[in-house]
C-alpha cells in the first residue's frame, strides 16, 4: 500500500486538527509536517518534500496563494489541495491555474476524503459547490 506524506498548512488549529484527524483515519496519509504560516509551508516543503500539501489560502506571513507559487517551484511533485472560506470562481481558477489540483471550502469539509482521493490520482478536485 502506498503512503502519501502529508503537509498541513493552516493558522486556524481546531481546522487543522480537524483535518488531521481525517487524515489519520486512512492510513495512506502520513502527517509529516504542520505549518501555522505560509513562510513555515514553503519551508517545510522545501524540506520535507512531501506527496501532499494541504494549503490554506488565508495564511498570516505569506499568504497561501504566494506560498503555493514557492512550493510549486521548489518542490514540484507536491499536489496541492488549497482550504478556503473564499467562494469567488474566479480565486478558485487562479488557485487551480498556479498548480494547485484541489479546491475545497472549509465549509464542505466532508468533501477532503474525495478530494483527496481525486487529487492523489491527479485528477483535479472543486468543492461541489463551485462546480459550475
Amino acid at each position: 500500500m502506498q503512503t502519501f506524506r502529508t503537509l498541513i498548512a493552516e493558522d486556524f488549529d481546531e481546522f487543522r486538527e480537524q483535518i488531521r484527524s481525517t487524515l489519520v483515519k486512512d492510513p495512506r496519509y502520513e502527517v509529516v509536517g504542520e505549518a501555522t504560516d505560509g513562510m513555515q509551508a514553503v519551508q517545510q516543503a522545501e524540506e520535507l518534500k512531501p506527496d501532499l500539501v494541504l494549503l490554506d489560502l488565508s495564511l498570516p506571513t505569506l499568504n497561501g496563494m504566494e506560498a503555493g507559487r514557492r512550493i510549486r517551484r521548489l518542490s514540484p511533485d507536491s499536489k496541492i489541495i488549497f482550504f478556503s472560506q473564499e467562494t469567488s470562481q474566479d480565486i478558485m481558477r487562479g488557485a487551480l491555474r498556479m498548480g494547485a489540483l484541489g479546491y475545497v471550502l472549509k465549509s464542505d469539509a466532508e468533501e477532503l476524503p474525495a478530494a483527496l482521493e481525486a487529487v492523489m490520482k491527479g485528477t483535479p478536485f472543486v468543492s461541489s459547490r463551485l462546480r459550475a
